[in-house]
């Protein structure tokens, strides 16, 4: 592709797409930012910059690849084409037909715009969406003769408009699917933990594999699993397909290069280190399937146990708890005894573990009846949650 290829037509600015360096954004749930900059830095990544929602880098085409395989907490990956003012929809489309978007979209793909609008002059993300399919689907007809199709299930290209503020900024999501979509979770039980919020919680454990890891209502076994993927060094999104793919510049021989290296660092879990229980035989049954398309059949063990015979095997070891957090009407007063059990458990049969709970009801967390050594804010969707760290001794 020629330089000239690379010039947006509107101020000489370049994108960013397909240049030797990218301008990125991992969208990551809000109270994890520290920990995917952490995990990028680990990626060789430098100067990761948090703000709220995220973590905005710069980094080169095996960098995106590597960030998308790789990070554990990060919901999506964008790549910044440009910004620019905008409060009225002739200024939108200027703005957006400006791209040479016949570089980025043949006209036999097809492409699919996602939108989130705040504090803007304009307040309908459907009509911005809409405005914005216009100025793409023009700007390549004309430069190509013919354009491309919508397709909003399963797009080649997915287009993300950020207008906030008056300021639009146009990206392509590298990733696809959300990075949660791991792969691995073949049914989900009603309400299931995000693969990316579990990891993080894992993260703020400081659970590094070395010491046993229990979770006595696993569900359908989203934090054993995800604990296995760290402490097996499985890369999370070995298993499934990103939106990169379908780029025109995709780069098959360094993909497969990265996936091959990938997997050359998977190591088999020991015996006994990670554990789930739940008492829901329909949730275990999901649990042990999930584990095994993971890649751990036999590596991560599930029992029917209800949590009040709830015993961690060993004398150390980290403890994570997900109960409901009774946000329907009537719910919190069923959900005071589970808490005050949660409680008893970790005091009595828990000693010299560290316990965890995460909740997104306060109020029910007192009934837990423990001093909490840490509290760590994380959100769940809209659901603003604390992580609670117990000292067991």
């Amino acid at each position: 592709m020629s330089e000239k290829s690379h010039i947006l037509r509107r101020g000489n600015r370049p994108p960013q797409t397909f240049a030797a360096t990218m301008n990125c954004f991992a969208a990551v749930p809000r109270g994890a930012e520290e920990i995917t900059a952490a995990e990028l830095d680990l990626l060789g990544i430098k100067e990761p910059k948090t703000t709220r929602g995220g973590v905005a880098f710069v980094t080169d085409l095996s960098g995106l690849y590597r960030a998308n395989l790789w990070l554990r907490t990060a919901s999506r990956i964008l790549v910044k084409l440009t910004e620019f003012p905008c409060t009225a929809p002739d200024e939108l489309y200027a703005g957006i037909h400006a791209i040479a978007w016949q570089d980025l979209i043949t006209p036999t793909m097809t492409l699919a715009v996602d939108c989130t609008l705040r504090d803007s002059a304009m307040t309908h993300s459907g009509f911005v969406a809409l405005k914005t399919k216009d100025a793409v689907v023009d700007r390549i007809r004309e430069e190509r003769g013919s354009r491309p199709n919508v397709d909003t299930a399963s797009p080649d290209v997915r287009i993300n408009i950020h207008l906030a503020k008056n300021l639009c900024t146009v990206s392509l999501d590298s990733s696809g699917d959300a990075l949660d979509r791991r792969g691995y979770r073949l049914e989900r039980t009603e309400a299931p933990l995000r693969e990316t919020l579990a990891a993080a919680v894992i993260s703020l454990t400081g659970w590094d594999g070395s010491l046993p890891l229990a979770d006595p209502m696993c569900g359908s076994g989203t934090i054993p699993i995800e604990a296995g993927l760290i402490a097996a060094r499985m890369a999370p999104g070995r298993q499934r397909q990103f939106g990169f793919q379908r780029w025109i510049n995709f780069d098959r021989r360094l993909w497969e290069g990265l996936v091959q290296e990938a997997e050359g660092s998977v190591r088999k879990l020991p015996i006994g280190l990670i554990t789930g229980y739940d008492l829901d035989s329909r949730a275990l049954m999901l649990a042990r399937r999930n584990a095994a398309k993971a890649g751990f059949e036999g590596q991560i063990h599930f029992f029917s146990t209800a949590l009040e015979e709830f015993r961690p095997e060993g004398e150390q070891g980290i403890v994570i708890i997900n109960p409901p957090y009774g946000k329907r009407l009537g719910e919190e007063d069923e959900l005071r005894e589970l808490y005050c059990q949660i409680g008893d458990i970790m005091k009595k049969r828990c000693r010299g573990w560290t316990g965890f709970v995460l909740t997104g009801n306060l109020e029910l967390a007192k009934y837990i009846g423990l001093k909490a050594s840490r509290r760590f804010v994380l959100f769940n969707g809209p659901i603003e949650c604390r992580l609670l760290r117990y000292e067991l001794y």
